[in-house]
């Protein structure tokens, strides 16, 4: 164990000589290997310093790229992307309105009046969050128009953190498996819906899908689980109102 030995302290043995000695020297090895390493390190970067400075420049390079990138032409394009986009969302939402619904869906999908449809945006702008809504739109065209494959195509490419966007989009994918009499895959998607976020209109609204698929699939606990859960956290929504006679068939049904 070290002994903290006093400021000034002078041996006074043999052996307590040989240690100071031993420290010196020990001491001494140390700050040697330090400073070889340090001519080691100075020697590389002098043999090397047109390659790190290469690489330095190449770093600021990609930054400035990105920032002007950014700046310069992914600002403009997405723009021009959501400017473009406007007469096909108008489409689209005259179409959830009831007025003449199936020709108005496949105007917000191919365009219409010399505009671009959602497909355009999806092709011409790729890549830019103008594209990503419009595979919303195209994808809950589609489930409109009973063209359930291209709706699980094109709302499996959407991605959204928006607490309704995001559940919708996964609840119109559980639609469309549904309608292909896929129950398996749809109760997948009303389950991702009502996880993806909690609020008092997508979440009731996807575990009572839920409930319903899962009774058919035979799976009646999941569906009692989902069931109650409705009747406990949203008592007041639409389901709310009708999921108690539910909850009284489904536990009949487990007894």
């Amino acid at each position: 164990m070290a002994t903290y030995k006093k400021r000034g302290y002078k041996p006074k043995t043999k052996k307590e000589k040989e240690d100071v000695l031993e420290d010196g020297s020990t001491t001494a090895e140390v700050f040697n290997t330090l400073d070889e390493g340090a001519s080691k390190t100075e020697e590389w970067v002098v043999k090397n310093q047109n390659y790190i400075v290469g690489v330095i420049g190449a770093i600021a390079l990609v930054v400035l790229a990105y920032l002007g990138y950014n700046r310069f032409i992914a600002a403009p394009q997405e723009k021009e992307a959501m400017n473009e986009m406007y007469q096909a969302k108008k489409y689209f939402e005259d179409a959830v309105s009831g007025i003449s619904s199936d020709s108005l869906y496949t105007m917000s999908l191919n365009g219409g009046e010399g505009k671009y449809g959602m497909l355009d945006i999806i092709n011409e702008y790729s890549g830019t969050p103008a594209a990503n809504l419009a595979n919303y739109y195209a994808g809950m065209a589609y489930l409109n128009l009973k063209d359930y494959e291209n709706a699980i195509t094109y709302l499996s490419e959407f991605s959204s953190d928006d607490k309704m966007l995001g559940p919708i989009a996964y609840g119109g994918i559980g639609d469309a498996f549904v309608q292909l009499e896929q129950l398996p895959e749809g109760l997948e998607y009303y389950e991702k819906a009502f996880n993806a976020n909690n609020n008092d209109y997508t979440t009731p609204m996807y575990l009572m899908k839920a409930a319903r698929v899962a009774i058919e699939l035979g799976k009646n606990q999941k569906a009692l689980d989902y069931l109650k859960r409705i009747d406990a956290e949203f008592p007041s929504s639409n389901e709310g109102s009708e999921v108690k006679v539910l909850i009284g068939k489904v536990e009949a049904s487990l007894n």
